[in-house]
């Protein structure tokens, strides 16, 4: 193999496909990229065997053929490279050597033939969607996803719920939940789906202009999205996802009206006492009007409040900090909703109108309160 490349876009399209590389892993084949010179083109893949990137770029290509180069190695050495191209060539040992400007490096490649082959997607039409919204849809939901359920692998995953003009996105992690729903375009049948969330993370970093789409490609185990010059491949969780639907509550007790950064930041300044070590919940009081947060550790107190519209009873309830933040600041509106069910029942936090985004949140039960 032989080819000549422009060394500013192969650089970068390693740089990203190198998000698929596994960097923990007993088979050296998927710690390299993959790559194969034909014709007038460069293909590049990085798969972690649940799943890849690849891409193609124009290329000089005077001999083809393939080669698999050490992902890490490949991307720090284009970084550096002097010349503004790059020769790459390689022979029957698989040894590459890169020459770039007066730069050269000989590397121990290995056989393309170790490489796992990637799973290849058939089914019916791709679901385009305009990568600005699908982005922001993700971003509000994902940091309500599991990171580690052995026993639920299915909720490490995006649930995408995709029917006639709407598109549903759900994440759940045992503690809290995230719904964000949004009007598409889409009149075929009804899809439902789990995608990993490690997979929409790395997907949406590809995203390169708002205005464009993202086509999406659904097999019966696996999805491929196409982005710009990217396709990205992984397969599907599998299993049982949580009936979010039943865990909503259909009424209120408490309703409360409140400007969004204002609660954020009085939350922020009530935390401050509170780390990884010294673990406290967040206490709210809504009452007359206003919302009364506290918090207690062993370096002392802190006490804050803010003017908020409550309708309802007064209730007190505990929440981890953390989550009642994550899920405020993915907000996109400047008033939140917020309903309660007394000091035991989950938090729902909605827009002002309508239900673009449901937030649900677990409280943490406050010492002194009757079991």
């Amino acid at each position: 193999m032989k080819f000549v490349c422009d060394r500013e876009i192969l650089s970068q399209a390693c740089l990203n496909v190198q998000r698929a590389v596994s960097v923990k892993t007993s088979i050296p084949a998927v710690e390299c990229i993959y790559l194969k010179a034909e014709e007038n083109s460069l293909t590049l893949t990085g798969y972690d065997l649940e799943f890849g990137i690849y891409t193609t770029i124009g290329a000089g290509v005077e001999e083809e053929g393939g080669i698999l180069i050490n992902a890490k190695i490949l991307t720090d050495i284009l970084r550096k490279l002097p010349g503004d191209t790059v020769s790459i060539e390689s022979d029957e040992r698989h040894l590459a050597n890169i020459e770039s400007g007066e730069s050269k490096y000989s590397i121990a490649g290995l056989d393309p033939e170790e490489y796992p082959e990637l799973p290849s997607v058939t089914g019916g039409m791709p679901v385009c969607l305009v990568q600005g919204l699908l982005k922001e849809m993700v971003r509000q939901t994902i940091y309500a996803a599991s990171l580690t359920d052995t026993n639920k692998v299915i909720h490490t995953g995006l649930k995408f719920e995709i029917s006639e003009n709407l598109l549903t996105l759900v994440a759940v992690d045992g503690f809290r939940l995230a719904v964000r729903r949004e009007a598409v375009e889409y009149e075929g049948e009804e899809l439902s789906f789990v995608v990993p969330a490690k997979t929409m993370a790395e997907a949406v970093k590809l995203f390169f202009d708002e205005e464009e789409s993202v086509s999406i490609g659904l097999g019966k185990r696996h999805i491929v999205l196409e982005i710009g010059e990217y396709k990205v491949v992984s397969r599907l969780l599998e299993g049982d996802f949580l009936n979010y639907k039943s865990t909503l509550p259909t009424s209120a007790s408490t309703k409360v009206s409140v400007n969004t950064r204002e609660l954020i930041e009085s939350i922020e300044r009530t935390s401050l006492i509170i780390s990884d070590r010294l673990t406290s919940p967040i206490r709210c009081f809504f009452n007359e009007n206003m919302i009364q947060i506290s918090s207690s550790t062993a370096i002392g107190t802190a006490k804050d409040r803010l003017a908020a519209e409550i309708e309802g009873e007064a209730v007190e309830i505990g929440f981890n900090n953390k989550f009642l933040l994550d899920a405020l600041r993915v907000t996109d509106t400047d008033e939140i909703k917020i309903e309660l069910n007394g000091p035991v029942s989950p938090i729902i936090i909605e827009p002002p109108q309508g239900d673009s985004f449901t937030f649900l949140i677990l409280p943490v039960r406050l010492k002194g309160e009757a079991n």
